[in-house]
């Protein structure tokens, strides 16, 4: 057994699952191609080892960091120039970890904790990117050897403590790396068809346009899907074309078509959704309303429709979620799946969510939208009561932010998610107003930024500026999926300011849709002592405290925002009274 010091990189092909199960054969060459590249062409000039090829990836060694950082930059250089001419599907994306420390070298592997933290690393890369630990900068100079770009403290599976990282390219190639996945990686695309006439010699086709344009006006609220423009879609109008072909053409996972007929001054629509790849209707249904109201611009249909679209790719993609291997799936298949686990609130699911977050963040797409779920999970975790170890919550939040943020400094989600976590977590409402101030100017319409920056207001006693934040979130999102909680922070804004009736139905409301938040029985139960209901808010009570066992009126002051304002104190009392232990 032989010690030896050595730089350790480990080379790993990017959904690899998911090339084979499109092209076996296709996908297996080109991959063995590529490693006699590097056997044979990159290797030798760098004083390199193929220590194994791994099916799906390489272990090499090299006797110093310069050479394995130059070899590195190679490979990333002749996997480049095979995907040139190759459409995105089929092209092979490498990510790369390099750590340099003393390791076992025997003929045919390398052992210890060096390759280990080599395979850390790599999970930090992105598509196309390598990322190296600080031993191995250390032996770099910048702009001469490599770009460098400090990733900071970064926590990875199975070691307790962050470890310093950096991403590294070709030097003097700016910039070196890339920006976030594309947004459509996060989101799956939808066309929607204009709808086909029934009486075609009345308007020619003209109301199905107008309808159409209004639908995808509609859906594009939804940040969990993407729109294909109505000048695409148009050309697909009264054709008979299989949804195949329509989604290759367009680019599109998913199909709203159908037809519509006018009479007596009622419209009626026939509409269904289409998976295109398999061709299944997901969805269909009749629906009828006045046609002058559609037109004149009431939302009830168009709503009640966008509504039933987004729950059917919604149950879709959680349907792929349970019935495939979490490697073949897309991103955002992972992604819409996670967050609308999350907000069941039930602790399987909810453990879920964080297991298709986890997979998400582990292929290295860089993305701040993923990081900023993550980070919103933690908070919910301690304030469902669930959370084991609260502080530590608290620091996996927002790093997730601040990883988030790193990525894309504008991104207002993470923006708004990083004023939840401080002010909830951390008490800290300096922080958290800039960070919603922030969101707000970097989208105005963000609705969860101005949800969050109105419970700020409530949990200090301002309540006519939650009243108006909480209401202005209300009517930007009337159609979000996870109303409930809006419902529920909106109460806590009512509370603030003393509007207790309006507060006990929007507390209704949220816990109609979800019984499971607790923070919706806690404010439901205020409401209900302040407006003389006592007998039912000692029941709520009793509602509460089968969800979070452990709470009390003294360990809820210590962790409540609120607790050094006069609804705080408010809040405590009542909850004392209405069966809460101290």
């Amino acid at each position: 057994m032989a010690w030896a010091t050595r730089a350790v990189l480990l080379v790993d092909v990017v959904e690899s699952v998911r090339l084979i199960e499109q092209d076996e054969v296709g996908a297996i060459s080109r991959w063995l191609a590529l490693v006699e590249d590097v056997r044979a062409d990159i290797l030798p000039s760098h004083n390199g080892r193929l220590v194994k090829s791994l099916g799906d990836g390489m272990l090499l060694d090299f006797s110093e960091v310069r050479s394995a950082v130059s070899a590195a930059l190679a490979i990333q250089d002749a996997s480049e120039r095979r995907n040139a001419s190759l459409p995105a599907e089929q092209k092979i994306m490498l990510r790369m970890g390099l750590e340099v420390s003393d390791v076992i070298v025997e003929a045919n592997d390398v052992l210890g904790r060096g390759v280990n933290l080599a395979a850390r690393l790599m999970s930090l890369a992105g598509p196309g990117e390598i990322v190296i630990s600080q031993h191995v900068r250390d032996g770099l100079t910048p702009s001469l050897d490599a770009d460098v770009e400090d990733l900071g403290d970064c926590f990875v599976r199975h070691l307790t403590q962050p470890i310093r990282a950096y991403r590294i390219g070709p030097p003097g190639r700016h910039p070196m790396i890339r920006q976030g996945a594309l947004l459509d990686e996060l989101a799956p695309s939808i066309a929607v068809i204009p709808l086909a006439s029934r009486n075609i010699a009345h308007d020619h086709g003209v109301l199905g346009e107008v309808l159409a344009e209004e639908i995808i006006r509609g859906l594009s609220h939804s940040s969990s899907l993407n729109l294909v423009s109505r000048l695409s879609t148009t050309a697909f109008r009264g054709r008979d074309v299989p949804m195949g072909e329509v989604g290759v053409r367009l680019n599109a996972d998913y199909v709203l078509s159908g037809a519509y007929g006018n009479g007596d001054k009622r419209l009626k629509l026939d509409v269904n959704l289409s998976e295109t790849k398999s061709g299944r209707i997901l969805w269909a249904e009749s629906l009828e309303d006045d046609a002058f109201a559609i037109l004149s611009g009431e939302q009830e249909l168009i709503g009640r429709l966008i509504t039933a679209v987004n729950a059917a790719v919604t149950t879709r993609e959680l349907q792929r979620t349970r019935s495939q291997p979490l490697p073949t799936l897309k991103a955002y298949t992972l992604l819409m799946s996670a967050v609308s686990l999350m907000y069941r609130l039930s602790l399987p699911d909810f453990e879920e969510a964080r297991r298709l977050l986890q997979e998400l963040v582990d292929r290295g797409i860089r993305h701040p939208i993923p990081l900023a779920w993550l980070a919103n999970w933690h908070v919910l975790r301690v304030q469902q009561g669930w959370s084991q170890d609260a502080r530590q919550d608290t620091y996996l939040a927002l790093e997730a932010t601040k990883r988030a943020l790193d990525i894309d400094p504008d991104c207002s989600l993470a923006l708004a998610i990083n004023g939840f976590a401080n002010v909830n977590l951390l008490k800290k409402f300096d922080v958290a107003y800039e960070s919603y101030e922030s969101a707000l100017e970097i989208n105005p319409s963000n609705s969860l930024a101005w949800l969050l920056k109105g419970t700020l207001h409530a949990f200090r006693s301002e309540g006519q500026q939650a009243v108006d934040h909480t209401e202005r979130a209300l009517k930007l999102s009337p159609l979000d999926p996870h109303r409930w909680f809006y419902d529920s922070l909106a109460t806590t804004a009512c509370l603030a300011n003393q509007q207790y009736e309006r507060g006990f139905e929007l507390a209704q409301r949220s816990l109609r849709a979800n019984r499971k938040h607790t923070s919706s029985w806690r404010v439901m139960t205020i409401a209900q002592w302040q407006l003389g209901r006592f007998d039912d808010a000692r029941k709520s009570v009793q509602e509460l405290m089968k969800l979070q066992p452990t709470l009390t009126v003294s360990g809820w002051l210590r962790s409540s925002p609120a607790a050094d304002y006069p609804i705080g104190r408010a809040a405590a009392e009542v909850l004392r009274q209405a069966g809460v232990p101290e």
